[in-house]
Order: C-alpha cells, then sequence, then structure tokens
C-alpha cells in the first residue's frame, strides 16, 4: 500500500496550492488536469499499483478543442482554463464518451501526476522552438514552483519507481490458483435381449437365458480441476454408479448378463453409489511443444492421448457401447500410474509416449512401479490438414497379477484370457483413422493386431495371437444443432490362433466370427443435457456360431455442468 504523506508534506502541500491561485490559467487548469489526464484516469485513493494507472489511462483520448466536451459549457468558470490548454498548449485529455468531469475529486497523487504531465509538456514546446506559446511569468512561476517543491516531486517520483518494481515482481512470481468443479451425471435405462446366454468355443451350451429385466443406473462424477499457472491441471475426480457390468469376470466364468463381455456398456461399473476418489493426475507443458501428463492414480491412456474418434470417444456422449468408443489398444494399462509425454512441434505430426503400472504402491514381490504389470506405450499421429487424421500405435504389455484381462473386457473371453489365467506378455499394434467428409460428417475406424506368450502355468511359453477392427460414420447436427446420428459395425477383439489347450482338450481358440453392430442417436436438448436412445447387435457372440444374437437398447440421459 501507498503510504499517505507526512505533516510536513501536507503543509508543503497546502504552500503549492495557494501558490497555484496566483497563476495563469495554464497552471490553474493543470489541477484539473490531475484529475482528468492521461496519467491520473480515474484513480482512486486506494490505487496500490501503476498497473491500474497505465490500464485506466488506455480509455482517455487527446482532445483538440474544448467543445468537445458534451458537460462543458462557456458558463463554467474554468471553461477560460479548459480552453486555454486544450487549443494552446494541446495538455489536456478527455474520456471515450466525450465528457470532461470538471466535478470529480482530486487527490494528492492526482494533482502531482497531473502537474508533471503539464511541466514535461511546457518542456517540450520550449524544446521545439515554441516558446513564444507560453508567457514568461508562467515560465518563472512553474519553474518558481518546481524547484521550491523538488523534494516532493523527487520523493513522489521514488514512489512510483518502487511501486512498479513491487508490482514486476509481484507479477513474476504470483501464485494464482484457480479451481473449476466440472460435473457429469448419466441417468440410464437399458436392457438386455435374447434366448440364451454366450459361451466360449468349445463349449456346451448352459442352457442359461439371458437376464432380460428392464433396469435404472446411474453415474455420478466430479471434477476438480485446478490450475496454478493457466496452462498445466491438476484433476481430483470423484465418482460414484450402480451400473452393472455384462460380465462377470474372463476366463471360463460366466458374465452373468448375457455371457459375454461384448455387449457392455461404455460407461457401466458398479460401487453401490459409494463416492470413491477415481482419478488423481498433473498436466503441465515443457515448452512450447511437450504436454506431460503424470497419472497418480486411476491412469487411463485413452484419455491422455488421440483415440482418433472424436464423436464417439466419450463414455457419456459417444458411444454406448464399450468396444464402439475406441480401440482396445487405449485399454491397455488403464487405472493405473505412471506418466504421459506427447510432443507436437507445431506440424502434421505428434509423437506419444507412455508408462502405467497397475499396482505402481504395491511394494510386494512382483509388483511395483516396474516389476509388476505395465504398459508401454508409443504412438505417431500424422494430421496433414483438419480433415484427416491418422495414427499408428504400438503397447507392450505384462500382467502377472489378478484376473488376466488383456483387452479391459472387450471382445472374447478367450481373447482376454488366452491362458486360463497365467501372466503374459503381449505386443499390440495398431492403425487408426478418421476423416471428415465435411463439417457434418466424420468417418473412421481402426485395425489391431496382438500376439501374446504365457510366462507361467502349464501354459509357460505358449503363444496366442489376436485380432479385431471396426468402422464408424457419425453425422453432426442431424435434425437439429449439436445432434449426434452414428453407426459402428466391427469384428470384436478374437483369438484367431492359440498354442494352449486346456487339460478337458479344449483349445482356447475362438472358431468363428463376431460382429458388433451399433446405431446411436445423442440428442442435444440443451447445452447442458443430452438424450441417447441406442441399440447395440452382437451376431453371434463370444465368436461362436452356436450363440444367440444379443440385443441391448439402452436410453441414456446425461446432464453436464
Amino acid at each position: 500500500m501507498i503510504k499517505s504523506v507526512g505533516v510536513s508534506e501536507t503543509k508543503s502541500m497546502k504552500k503549492l496550492s495557494k501558490n497555484i491561485l496566483k497563476l495563469s490559467p495554464v497552471v490553474v487548469a493543470a489541477t484539473f488536469l490531475a484529475a482528468n489526464s492521461a496519467v491520473a484516469g480515474e484513480v482512486k485513493e486506494n490505487v496500490t499499483s501503476v498497473a491500474q494507472l497505465t490500464e485506466q489511462s488506455n480509455s482517455i483520448g487527446q482532445v483538440t478543442s474544448v467543445s468537445q466536451f458534451s458537460d462543458v459549457q462557456p458558463t463554467d468558470w474554468a471553461f477560460q482554463a479548459l480552453q486555454s490548454l486544450v487549443e494552446r498548449y494541446g495538455c489536456i485529455a478527455g474520456y471515450p464518451n466525450g465528457t470532461y468531469r470538471g466535478n470529480r475529486a482530486l487527490t494528492r497523487y492526482e494533482f502531482a501526476a497531473g502537474l508533471n504531465a503539464c511541466l514535461d509538456r511546457v518542456n517540450e514546446l520550449i524544446a521545439t522552438a515554441t516558446a513564444d506559446l507560453v508567457r514568461k511569468e508562467d515560465l518563472a512561476t512553474l519553474q518558481r514552483l518546481q524547484e521550491e517543491f523538488s523534494a516532493e516531486l523527487a520523493t513522489l517520483r521514488g514512489r512510483v519507481d518502487a511501486l512498479e518494481a513491487r508490482t514486476a515482481e509481484l507479477e513474476a512470481n504470483q501464485f494464482s490458483t484457480t479451481t473449476k468443479l466440472v460435473g457429469e451425471a448419466i441417468f440410464n435405462v437399458s436392457g438386455a435381449f435374447g434366448d440364451q446366454k454366450a459361451v466360449p468355443s468349445g463349449v456346451a451350451q448352459n442352457n442359461q437365458d439371458v437376464e432380460d429385466n428392464i433396469v435404472f443406473s446411474d453415474r455420478v462424477r466430479l471434477s476438480l480441476n485446478t490450475s496454478f499457472f493457466g496452462s498445466d491441471q491438476l484433476q481430483t475426480r470423484l465418482q460414484a454408479r450402480n451400473t452393472f457390468q455384462n460380465d462377470a469376470g474372463s476366463g471360463t466364468a460366466r458374465p452373468n448378463i448375457t455371457g459375454t463381455s461384448m455387449t457392455r456398456l461404455g460407461f457401466d461399473g458398479n460401487n453401490n453409489n459409494d463416492i470413491e476418489l477415481d482419478k488423481l493426475n498433473y498436466a503441465f507443458n515443457f515448452g512450447d511443444a511437450v504436454r506431460v501428463k503424470v497419472d497418480a492414480f486411476g491412469g487411463e491412456l485413452y484419455e491422455n492421448i488421440n483415440t482418433f474418434n472424436p464423436d464417439l470417444a466419450s463414455s457419456g456422449r459417444g458411444a454406448i457401447s464399450r468396444y464402439g468408443r475406441f480401440s482396445p489398444i487405449y485399454r491397455q494399462g488403464n487405472g493405473g500410474a505412471g506418466a504421459t509425454i506427447t510432443f507436437n512441434p507445431k506440424g502434421p505430426l505428434t509423437v506419444s509416449a507412455a508408462y502405467l503400472s497397475n499396482r505402481a504402491n504395491d511394494p510386494t514381490d512382483g509388483s511395483g512401479l516396474f516389476d509388476g504389470g505395465y504398459a508401454a506405450v508409443g504412438q505417431i499421429s500424422f494430421q496433414p490438414n483438419q480433415a484427416f487424421n491418422i495414427g499408428l500405435t504400438y503397447a507392450r504389455t505384462y500382467q502377472n497379477r489378478g484376473a488376466i484381462n488383456l483387452f479391459d473386457s472387450t471382445g472374447s473371453a478367450y481373447a482376454n484370457n488366452p491362458f486360463g489365467g497365467a501372466a503374459l506378455t503381449a505386443d499390440n499394434y495398431g492403425v487408426e483413422a478418421s476423416f471428415r467428409l465435411s463439417p457434418k460428417i466424420t468417418i473412421g475406424g481402426w485395425y489391431g493386431y496382438s500376439e501374446a506368450e504365457a510366462k507361467g502355468g502349464a501354459a509357460n511359453g505358449n503363444n496366442a495371437y489376436f485380432e479385431y477392427w471396426a468402422g464408424t460414420v457419425s453425422f453432426r447436427d442431424f435434425g437439429k444443432q449439436g445432434n449426434v446420428l452414428a453407426f459402428i459395425f466391427g469384428q470384436p477383439p478374437k483369438a484367431t490362433g492359440n498354442e494352449f489347450v486346456q487339460a478337458n482338450g479344449v483349445r482356447r481358440q475362438d472358431s468363428d466370427t463376431s460382429y458388433h453392430l451399433e446405431a446411436l442417436y445423442r440428442l442435444q436438448l440443451t447445452d447442458n443435457i443430452a438424450v441417447t436412445p441406442g441399440v447395440l447387435v452382437i451376431l453371434n457372440p463370444e465368436h461362436n456360431d452356436n450363440n444367440d444374437t444379443v440385443y441391448v437398447g439402452t436410453l441414456r440421459t446425461t446432464f453436464t455442468f
């Protein structure tokens, strides 16, 4: 804060005021100039930074005639003084709305600033050989005042300089925290339909009917997004949900609704609506071309790098199915901790690298950040223009504890757990692309191939091979601005080959081919409410022609705030 002037300074200022009254209109009007000049602006008595003075002064403009002031009349007692300053000296400014505001109160700092501005103008006139515009008595009085109050003026200049330095230091080292609350709530009505639950290839039918009950469920997420410097973000996300998964596990376990993970919804998951910490990460820029994201908990690769499916990738506003959102290669290492680095040198190429560990916080044998399950991912994206984008992705994964789930519950049971629960390593290759045919029509798709090797158990050393693909088309603003109509067709992950044969003689290999068909229409009712009816059809579920077709219908309502 600027401290008030002392008693001696007050006496000096009073003395200065008395001398001002003896001056010609030039100096008299300087007093009013101090309240309305380009330096003073609308500065209040509690102004604490030079930055405020500068910002306010930018809104005041120079005038060339006193008649430009709408609130100044020839009958005003200071009219002649203002006219002299404007027309003889060009030493006064007004407000953009054409007013002068002559009745406004004057502070001592404004007076000093205005006087200094007028002195500078007089000196400028003298330097440019226009001294005849200034009367000798004016110059003499001004010179005497300048000499007599040189100490006070020097003090004010010193304080202004100190304020400038202090303001610059504060701006350079400021610690400003901004936190935004971002929320999403999904309320969903859905049901599965079909005859019998699906079983893997080579397994006898279980004669269990599909659970065709209509259910109502929800998922609520609250994200606290905090920024310390403007370009960074600390995300803390809370979640509560009770949407049952169409899946009870992997391997030979029977999913409890349809018999296959292929019918899973894109937003399902159940914690009985208990509030839990779902995600904690921090992202920041390193230079102009590098973005770094560190996941402490709940890291998800598909939220860290491009998935090439912009209209359908969101769980709350995109595809209704789990597989329809994006390629399963982006589900490697999900839920773990690690870091993602994205390099984009403002050209067509973007390079991303990520490392996620599922049990980074577990110090027991076979776990930890580097000894336990992990996913190391690299991706190159090429986007020559706004319409076309293509990516090549590679992921090296290792799963060694818990339920083995190679494709994170997308695809068949044999694809997700090819070696009957044994640990495995896998090399995953993917190509993804999207092409915008017009501002409202986008086509895209992906293809993936994986090879896995068993690292223990009866299958140790055996290899398995997998494939999957999909094509998408979306129509933006279909029927109304904000609406999206979309279709997805593809083949979920399939175990095309496997050297491992179980003790019962069953080879964990898919003998037939399943097809995924999905249609949805998102109606954007308001900026914050979207309703999405959709239908999912799985032909030959579990890549087994002996299984009946399974249908899933859903009505998803998403609230965002």
